[in-house]
């Protein structure tokens, strides 16, 4: 009954929440408010080998059946080649696309189809540095940094990113040409936002000007920006809308890989959002394109299943999900996105639908997102209750251990009533729940 139930909820869900929704033409379209927004990463160089970003546009009813909402796209400009080493953080034209990507029309019409299946679409910025070979180090050296004592341009320090040089922030004119850069994305080509690459790395007042400049051109469009950092400054003075839970995975990897107390997630979570200026999100993730370079979350989480329950770990306590293209497939070995890897994507479908079902759940039901958070701490366990004014309770237990655990039912919640979200199961609770290894539970109280 139980594997029954499962089928007819799974199939009740693919059919609503997860399915794209009609398509509309671009001027209809609106992007989500940024605390219902749930993205996907597209690393282009594991969709085709080439004119990769047509093969992405023939994938857009598999992505958007996801259930995500913004399709965030790594750089497809022009790579340097001086010094370079095939990155596409490595760039010689901000108005430009690497003909291994395609062409600028391939790119609009990315663009058009993610509207249409009312998914925004937001670029890769990287403001930080270009590559030896972009045409501003010869016509305007004065924009890149230089040393100190042999006053020659320098890669950006403290990294060994030797392929790129670092900019100068303190020269007006390079900023003004990087704002420019920025809004032929946003008028021309129609993007709806920016995820700004070493953010951090950039001073707070640039990104001020930029975010501005940008939002008044496309008004009355909605555009979101997205910063990789955590300075504080990044909201309070930059205006972005999202940036990036940096501590909160690497507790996570803490908690799941080396025993730490499940209770430090509730830790780190109160500890990224206590500054957060109201309104403002924390980007959450189980991979992104640089931690699978070295290992997938379907490892570094042990197997499948620590893998699904990291994420369930990440994305129910404040929202911010993030899915990186490949691991809806439990794609399992490293991918190095300096070069084509290519994926099976009619693999694992069983994880597939799972990430589905839970994006589902994240879309349909906002107190598990939104939601006041009450945690009970644990060891074993991450247990905590979500619940928005006026609207029903959930309860949330995940299994952070690959063995089986036992934890106490709250007293708020024994003998309820409750509906598992994943099964549509309706079971009393008692005293205790017992969760096999890596299981997690999503519980709705039935009153």
């Amino acid at each position: 009954m139980k594997k029954l139930l499962f089928v007819i909820s799974a199939v009740i869900l693919t059919l609503t929440a997860c399915n794209p929704q009609p398509k509309t033409t671009d001027n209809e379209f609106t992007m989500p408010a940024v605390d219902d927004i749930a993205m996907y990463q597209v690393n282009p160089r594991v969709f085709a080998p080439d004119h990769s970003l047509n093969a992405v546009a023939a994938r857009i009813d598999s992505i958007r059946a996801l259930g995500v909402n913004v399709m965030w796209v790594m750089p497809i400009y022009p790579i340097g080649i001086e010094k370079g080493k095939n990155s596409p953080y490595c760039i010689s034209d901000y108005k430009a696309i690497a003909p291994e990507f395609g062409t600028i029309d391939d790119f609009k019409n990315l663009v058009r189809v993610c509207h249409e299946h009312q998914m925004g679409i937001i670029l890769d910025w990287v403001a930080n540095h270009t590559a030896w070979d972009h045409p501003w180090l010869k016509a305007h050296p004065d924009w890149y940094t230089h040393d100190a004592e042999t006053d020659t341009i320098i890669h950006p320090r403290p990294w060994d990113w030797y392929d790129v040089a670092d900019l100068n922030y303190d020269n007006r004119d390079m900023r003004l040409a990087m704002i420019d850069a920025m809004k032929f994305w946003v008028i021309e080509v129609g993007i709806d936002g920016f995820r700004c690459d070493v953010a951090d790395g950039v001073p707070a007042d640039f990104w001020k000007e930029a975010i501005d400049t940008l939002r008044a051109a496309a008004a009355p469009r909605h555009i979101v920006m997205l910063a990789e950092g955590k300075r504080s400054d990044n909201f309070t003075v930059g205006g972005f809308d999202m940036n990036y839970g940096w501590d909160y995975k690497d507790s996570l990897v803490h908690v799941f890989r080396d025993g730490r107390p499940a209770s430090n997630l509730i830790a780190a979570d109160k500890a990224e959002y206590d500054s957060l200026p109201a309104g403002k999100v924390k980007l959450r993730f189980t991979t992104n394109h640089d931690h699978s370079t070295e290992v997938t979350p379907c490892v570094e989480f042990t197997n499948d299943r620590g893998a699904m329950a990291a994420y369930v770990a990440s994305i129910f306590p404040h929202g911010g999900a993030l899915i990186y293209g490949s691991q809806e497939v439990g794609y399992p070995s490293p991918i190095n996105f300096f070069r084509y890897v290519p994926v099976d994507w009619t693999a694992k479908p069983e994880i597939y639908q799972e990430y589905q079902q839970l994006i589902a759940l994240y879309n349909t039901q906002p107190s598990l997102r939104k939601g006041q958070l009450t945690a009970w701490p644990d060891d074993n366990v991450l247990l905590f209750e979500k619940h928005l004014e006026g609207d029903l309770r959930f309860l949330v237990a995940v299994n952070v251990r690959n063995a089986e655990q036992t934890v106490a039912v709250p007293d708020t919640w024994k003998d309820e009533d409750v509906s598992n979200l994943m099964t549509n199961e309706v079971v009393r609770l008692k005293q205790e729940l017992k969760l096999a290894p890596f299981e997690y539970l999503i519980l709705k109280n039935e009153d």
